[in-house]
């Protein structure tokens, strides 16, 4: 069966960026001229993806605008014949029924929050995106590598790099036994471990593709690291029936949660836009002295 449905985890509050939170969903921070959203999901759609999922909360309406209509701004556009602009707003709204709202009452956590989709997904393999990970790549995307790979070995798949050691206790840290050039099968995983306790430096990132058989495990709501329902915990017991693989990508990964993963997101994005990348490389030579 193709993945045909995303999942797109956006209920969290931002709190590491108020106050520019506090009255914005952090998904709608940009980077460059585009929200962190916003890349997310046109990776999801360039990977083949029919259907987007996003489990929200409180304070995500402009999020879900950002998807939608605006007719005072595609009539003003239209009547100052600004058709560049009109179309790339127009371009920003999926077909009717591509995109599909559900909502995370309590912050309970990753697990929980996938597990609010269970409804909409059904017994299908899926995607999940987290949009706060960032990855510029040479060439195809991340997702859609995954899915190719998810086409030969029809089983659960994890975005996998290699991490710093004393950042193990940040990531859900593998157990991994390398298969091919770009792959590895997972034999254990454990949540944020402290660098002594870690098997490895490999790490997961925010894109999967997992089986049906998840929704077992998740709905177990079994507290993990941090008293959240952790997806590690999920795919720990998945592991016991079915294999799990490791992608290792090729590209950087920008963590946009975090100000610095941020800020170094938007330079580099920058930095590919060849309108951009002149002025800016002069002014980091200033600015280094």
């Amino acid at each position: 069966m193709r993945v045909k449905k995303a999942v797109f985890p956006v209920a969290g509050l931002g709190t590491r960026f108020i106050p520019a939170t506090k009255a914005m969903a952090k998904e709608m921070l940009t980077v460059v001229d585009k929200p962190i959203i916003q890349y997310a999901v046109e990776e999801a759609f360039a990977a083949g993806i029919e259907q987007i999922i996003f489990v929200t909360g409180r304070g995500k309406k402009a999020l879900e605008d950002h998807f939608d209509r605006s007719y005072e701004l595609e009539t003003m556009l239209k009547t100052k014949g600004k058709t560049d602009l009109l179309r790339q707003v127009n371009e920003l709204v999926p077909r009717t029924g591509t995109i599909v709202y559900t909502r995370q009452h309590d912050p309970l956590g990753l697990g929980h929050a996938i597990w609010c989709a269970r409804d909409i997904v059904g017994d299908e393999p899926f995607a999940v995106l987290l949009a706060d990970d960032m990855i510029q790549t040479p060439d195809k995307p991340v997702l859609t590598k995954m899915v190719e790979k998810f086409e030969r070995f029809r089983a659960s798949i994890a975005a996998v790099m290699e991490v710093e050691k004393d950042q193990t206790d940040k990531y859900g840290i593998l157990d991994a036994t390398p298969l091919e050039e770009d792959m590895v099968k997972i034999n254990d995983m454990v949540e944020k471990p402290k660098p002594e306790d870690a098997p490895s430096n490999l790490a997961i990132v925010g894109r999967y593709i997992l089986t049906p058989r998840i929704w077992e495990y998740l709905g177990k709501k079994q507290a993990g690291a941090g008293g959240e329902i952790q997806l590690t915990d999920a795919m720990k017991g998945l592991l016991t029936e079915q294999p799990i693989f490791g992608y290792k990508f090729k590209g950087t990964r920008f963590d946009c949660g975090d100000k610095v993963g941020f800020q170094m997101a938007n330079l580099s994005f920058s930095l590919e836009r060849p309108e951009m990348r002149d002025k800016l490389l002069e002014f980091i030579k200033t600015i280094k002295g």
